[in-house]
């Protein structure tokens, strides 16, 4: 799902947060208001003007709620970081490289190249 999305990440309907792009593989989850409950795997594209609350804050969230994979987009590092949390592992590839998506086994994302 790409933002405007809703994620409700605890058990209320009030608070929730909207990731850039959410996969959500149990459709339980979903119902007209959104996602309840953590997505597998969120993508995040950082701006300026957000780069603090996607490094620190809705990284801290996400692993908290039970999000399996997080994905910040960084196109002024011209690099994406990979957070697995299930395998506890950090990664970080530069835009033009291949990226394994830990969660599916064999898939893979084509970065496009730097520009």
């Amino acid at each position: 799902m790409a933002a405007p999305f809703a994620v409700f990440l605890d058990d209320d309907d009030l608070n929730y947060v909207e990731p850039d792009i959410s996969v959500i593989c149990d459709q339980s989850k979903l119902d007209e208001k959104g996602c309840h409950g953590a997505p597998d795997w969120i993508i995040e594209i950082v701006s300026p003007s957000s780069k603090t609350r996607d490094y620190m804050t809705k990284m801290f969230k996400y692993h908290a709620a039970g999000v399996r994979e997080y994905w910040i987009v960084d196109s002024g590092k011209q690099m994406t970081t990979i957070y697995s949390f299930e395998k506890n592992l950090v990664e970080q590839y530069n835009f033009g490289e291949d990226m394994p998506v830990g969660i599916y086994n064999g898939f893979l994302v084509k970065q496009p190249a730097a520009k």
